[in-house]
Parts: C-alpha cells; sequence; structure tokens
C-alpha cells in the first residue's frame, strides 16, 4: 500500500493516494506495533555481533534473523536498509 501511495502521489493521482491512505490507516489498526528504526538498529547490531558478520557478503545471514526476531515488528525494507547502512 506504502509503495501505491507513493506512486500515486509522484504522479499527481490525489484521489487515488487518498484512498491507499485511507487504507493504510485501517491496515495499520490491525497490526502489531511497528518498532521505530532507532529500535530495529539496536537489534541489528546486536544481530551482527551474534553472528560473527564482517561485511556485505553475510548480510543475507543477517537479514534472515533480523526477520526471524522482528517478524511483525518491521517492515522488511526498513530492516534491509538497515543491515546495509551497519555492514557498510
Amino acid at each position: 500500500r506504502k509503495e501505491s501511495l507513493g506512486i500515486f502521489e509522484q504522479n499527481g493521482r490525489a484521489a487515488l493516494a487518498q484512498t491507499e491512505r485511507e487504507e493504510i490507516e485501517v491496515i495499520e489498526r490491525y497490526l502489531p506495533k511497528q518498532l521505530s528504526e532507532a529500535d530495529i538498529e539496536v537489534i541489528v547490531k546486536n544481530i551482527i555481533i551474534e553472528t560473527g558478520a564482517t561485511g556485505m557478503k553475510e548480510m543475507g545471514r543477517v537479514i534472515g534473523a533480523a526477520n526471524k526476531q522482528l517478524a511483525g515488528q518491521a517492515e522488511g525494507a526498513v530492516i534491509s536498509g538497515i543491515v546495509k547502512k551497519l555492514l557498510s
């Protein structure tokens, strides 16, 4: 939904963007509370230490462990971005 919202906003489709925004609000009421990026970063740092990852070649292992530990609490794209940032 968030990707669609961004596309609609970029293309000036205000009515469709508003519909997406409203649907996101309804869906988010039923989802578990999402962690902040700062909280996710702390957890990912601990996972990096636990796995002994030192670079981008271990990114898959770190993302796998993070997705397992953060299931339902963070979006995969956010996790991936933080892992990339920390392993770079």
